[in-house]
């Protein structure tokens, strides 16, 4: 017979969105960027793209119930899950997504208090039947052909189920055990996670720190590797923070806000952190008000790379809480966007011919990538250097990007040199290429032309004003686009370079120094 209640209720301190919840409660559904009002039929409407299905579909949402408070979010959660289970008792591919189904299953278990422990016992009965159907396919399927950060999301719901769900022992032993394989093989041993992306960084982390609350909370042993996995990333992810607590555009991730983050990290606990991570391939530079956040290693591996963008060697800058060059980030509620935010060209980095560094995939995943990125750092009397390259345009161009980065102690001072080399004799008598070399500029940062066309002048919300000034290609200023906001497209200006990579070797210099005293 159904089970009446769950053995334990995880703890869940992360808050939701009181406005989406009031919202949410009035049937209008904002996911992925878009909203529907009163869907129909309400698990899959007619417009919906994958993304908004996935929202859906896996609950997150209740803590957003949860958060607009009083009996009226609460019912509507009833009445939603209640409504999942009597629409969704068949197997569909969205609704029964492995990694839909461990999201859904930490996700009612996660908020079983708010919404379902002062139900009736039919509505109980039937959360907890439906809780453990699921659980049993989870078991089933995993790891179902998942890698990276979705497989640590489909095991969670396992082992939330094999904690919370009586009867749940065979789960929580081959949760635990996966889980325990998995974060061997995905966390480095530098903290960094290897889809190289700060968006999965934060949800991994923010996962093993529920798994081992929840672990606790049950009286059981949190496993070793677990509790070392949390302490390496959490220095890690602190690396990838800028001035306003946000994250890096990279390999996929929109800003985050900065108290969310800081939220992960403070129940993580941890160190400072890592300016130069061994494995994990991201540099930061920090001086003065100062960041400097840089792509220095080549794309995640085969399997691990569905999220990677082409942007090996891009940098992002800030100032203070204001951020100043970017890249265009991930805007996952507008499929027609996919190619375009993964290019080249959405970063600030060197192109040639317009052409990716990285092959991208329609789908996911990259084909032809950089085989050699090498990173070199240097520090003298708070000075910063770095010295990159890579080889991703040799087999379709013969050049090997080479780029220098420099911060000045007093952080108002920012140095570069992209050079274009021949990777052989016979690459040299290759036809010029054309090369583009872009800087994209945050929303708030307005920008304009100097009256002599050799310099860019940038200026902040805050009036904080710098000179952008290049030698050895022409200067342009052209319009962008940013989707570092979740849900959000706004339009945005670049400084954009161009030339030709004629000779043995094309050098750029361009320089980035702050204006006035401000």
């Amino acid at each position: 017979s159904a089970p009446a209640a769950i053995k334990l209720a995880p703890p869940d301190p992360w808050p939701g969105n009181a406005a989406f919840g009031t919202a949410l409660a009035r049937g209008l559904f904002s996911f992925a960027g878009r909203s529907i009002d009163q869907p129909a039929p309400l698990w899959r409407p007619l417009g919906a793209d994958t993304e908004w299905l996935d929202e859906l579909h896996g609950f997150a949402w209740l803590r957003d119930l949860r958060a607009a408070g009083g009996d009226g979010g609460r019912q509507a959660a009833r009445e939603l899950v209640n409504s999942w289970i009597r629409h969704n008792s068949r197997w569909s591919s969205i609704a029964w997504n492995p990694v839909i189904t461990g999201l859904r299953l930490a996700n009612w278990l996660g908020q079983y208090e708010f919404y379902a422990a002062s139900a009736d016992l039919p509505f109980r009965r039937k959360v907890l039947t439906s809780a453990t159907r699921q659980a049993r396919h989870l078991g089933r399927v995993l790891p179902a052909g998942l890698s990276g950060s979705e497989l640590i999301a489909a095991l969670k719901g396992l082992i939330y189920a094999g904690i919370c769900l009586p009867g749940g022992g065979i789960w929580l032993d081959k949760g635990v055990a996966m889980l325990c394989q998995e974060i061997e093989r995905q966390i480095l041993p530098d903290g960094g996670h290897i889809e190289r992306s700060p968006a999965r960084q934060l949800s991994v982390l923010r996962d093993v720190i529920d798994l081992r609350a929840a672990l606790n909370a049950a009286g059981l042993q949190v496993p070793e590797v677990l509790q070392l996995a949390i302490e390496a990333m959490a220095p890690f992810l602190r690396l990838l923070q800028h001035g306003d607590g946000g994250l890096g555009l990279f390999n996929e991730g929109t800003e985050e806000e900065g108290w969310r983050v800081d939220m992960v990290l403070q129940r993580a606990g941890g160190k400072r952190a890592q300016m130069d991570p061994p494995q994990g391939g991201f540099q930061r530079l920090q001086a003065g008000r100062s960041i400097i956040l840089a792509d220095a290693a080549g794309p995640p591996p085969p399997g691990y790379d569905a999220h990677a963008h082409a942007g090996t060697l891009s940098f992002e800058m800030s100032v203070g809480r204001e951020r100043l060059i970017v890249n265009c980030g991930d805007h996952s509620g507008r499929p027609d966007w996919r190619l375009a935010q993964r290019s080249t060209a959405a970063h600030s980095t060197l192109s040639l011919n317009d052409t990716n560094s990285s092959e991208v995939f329609d789908g996911a995943g990259l084909g032809r990538r950089p085989s050699g990125v090498t990173c070199q750092r240097n520090e003298d009397q708070g000075n910063h250097w770095l010295e990159m390259s890579h080889d991703g345009f040799v087999a379709s161009f013969g050049l090997i990007h080479q780029r220098r980065l420099f911060l000045a102690a007093n952080g108002d001072d920012v140095r570069g040199e992209d050079c274009l080399i021949f990777a052989d004799s016979e690459s040299a008598s290759r036809d010029p290429s054309s090369f583009q070399i872009r800087f994209h500029l945050h929303p708030n940062v307005q920008a304009t032309v100097a009256q002599a066309g050799d310099s860019v002048f940038l200026r902040t919300a805050k009036g904080s004003s710098w000179r952008l000034r290049a030698a050895g290609a022409s200067l342009h200023l052209e319009p962008s686009v940013y989707l570092g906001y979740v849900g959000d497209l706004r339009r945005c200006q670049q400084v954009v370079l161009r030339g030709s990579a004629a000779g043995p070797e094309t050098v750029v210099k361009w320089a980035l120094r702050r204006e006035g005293g401000k």
